[in-house]
């Protein structure tokens, strides 16, 4: 019995670029939805995150459910 240490390599390069780039999207998508610090002596009004920022974030958001869908699915269909 042999490991193929290439293609184990290849495998974990992958699995940990997939990882980060998910990662990185869901940060993306938290930091667009998050409110933003208003600064001292302000209006009691909370400052909302601003429609480019929420756009993104969705988007941050759907890319991040359709990586976990096509894992799913790449499951199942085995």
């Amino acid at each position: 019995m042999s490991i193929d240490w290439a293609a184990l390599g290849q495998v974990f390069g992958v699995t940990l670029a997939v990882t980060v780039g998910i990662v990185g999207l869901f940060t993306v998508g938290i930091v667009g939805t998050s409110r933003k610090p208003q600064p001292e002596g302000a209006a009691v009004a909370v400052a909302a995150p601003g429609a480019g920022a929420r756009a993104g974030a969705v988007a941050a958001f759907a890319l991040c459910a359709a990586a976990v869908a096509y894992g799913i699915f790449l499951i199942v269909a085995a």
